[in-house]
């Protein structure tokens, strides 16, 4: 199957397998463009603003970003506070996304985790067959488009996995060429996995639980990485890099090529294009943060597409609970006034059952709901 694989070849004409239906296309001459995004910035000393700003962020649309830029004046401190960006139309803002200043992760760490990948995709492909597997329960596997055992439409994808925590158990099998492929990257997941559980804490506090309350919840968390890769194609309107999904984990994390776009978000029945912003990361919420809240927070619908000029690169890293942990709404959230809008069930019932579907199906919680 590894011949499959769009990153060994170049490609004149969309293969039949990777066209969507007519009524299933992209159609990206409707998308939304140059949304105005506001900054949270993690440098300042005013905590409770930022809490409130993800608050609403998560509330209305489920992605925010953070973005590594040097406070003004003050040293970079440990600290979240909110600063806006733009003064004007800020209700508006808040109903898109949220940046985020000084994450804390260097910008040059960041280039070298795209520059590596890139070099991975560049390796021959003889090499790359090495890895190749479609069996979803790897831990460590290099394959095209989302699922191609369950699939009768391909996606315009290349993705290598791997698990990332504890990084001494997994590194081992990743790959070993590029040479410095294993240190950069472990380097990145271990600022990542820090960036992602200070953003517990802010997030539980913005729902009034304890700032401790989701990590202790989600218990030891596990954390994955998909690194993407979407090769040119000659027909974008035809096909996905990835379709319309939510994420089955807790918390995303997207590093992205900053001079070509393709994430698109569902705001108000449109598409939004994401515009890449220098040193930015973008935060989304996952299907577990949405059944903790009760509803309140949204697991968003988002997309990648595909262009016919250049290739594309992104490296989503993913929290996620522990297997057996018991989720479920938290229980300071289930009231009289807000009964619980979830059963409770564990992660390995959730993944399974997310796996075992297409990617662009209903929404997976659909099928917890009490």
């Amino acid at each position: 199957m590894a011949e499959q694989l769009l990153s060994t070849a170049v490609h004149d004409t969309v293969p039949g397998r990777y066209v969507r239906p007519e009524s299933q296309r992209p159609r990206l001459a409707e998308v939304v463009a140059g949304a105005r995004i506001p900054v949270v910035d993690l440098a300042c000393p005013d905590s409770a603003a930022v809490v409130s700003a993800i608050g609403a962020a998560c509330r209305s649309h489920g992605f925010f970003q953070v973005r590594d830029t040097p406070p003004p004046v003050h040293a970079r401190t440990r600290e979240v506070i909110y600063r806006p960006a733009i003064a004007t139309d800020k209700a508006c803002m808040l109903r898109l996304m949220l940046q985020i200043l000084n994450h804390g992760i260097d910008e040059g760490l960041m280039a070298a985790v795209m520059a590596v990948a890139r070099d991975f995709f560049r390796l021959p492909a003889e090499e790359k067959a090495k890895l190749y597997s479609d069996d979803p329960a790897r831990k460590m596997r290099l394959s095209t488009s989302f699922n191609v055992r369950k699939e009768t439409v391909h996606n315009w994808r290349d993705y290598l996995r791997l698990h990332c925590h504890p990084l001494d158990q997994f590194v081992p099998d990743w790959p070993s060429n590029p040479p410095d492929f294993k240190e950069i990257m472990s380097a990145y997941c271990k600022e990542v996995r820090e960036l992602g559980l200070r953003l517990y804490a802010a997030i539980s506090e913005s729902l009034g639980l304890e700032a401790g309350c989701i990590g202790t919840t989600l218990g030891e968390q596990e954390q994955h990485m998909a690194v993407n890769f979407y090769p040119q194609c000659p027909a974008p309107e035809l096909t996905y890099g990835l379709p319309a999904h939510t994420d089955p984990n807790a918390l995303t994390i997207l590093l992205m090529d900053q001079d070509v776009a393709g994430l698109q978000v569902l705001n108000g029945g449109k598409w939004v294009a994401v515009n890449p912003q220098a040193g930015a990361l973008v935060i989304n919420i996952g299907d577990q943060l949405q059944a903790l809240s009760n509803g309140e927070y949204r697991s968003v619908w988002h997309r990648a597409v595909v262009n016919s000029d250049r290739e594309r690169m992104s490296v989503a890293s993913f929290l996620c609970p522990c297997n057996d942990v018991v989720l479920g709404p938290a229980r300071m959230l289930v009231t009289e006034e807000t009964p619980a809008v979830y059963r409770n069930y564990t992660y390995d019932e959730y993944y399974k059952k997310f796996w075992s579907r297409n990617l662009d199906q209903e929404h997976c919680l659909e099928l917890f709901r009490t």
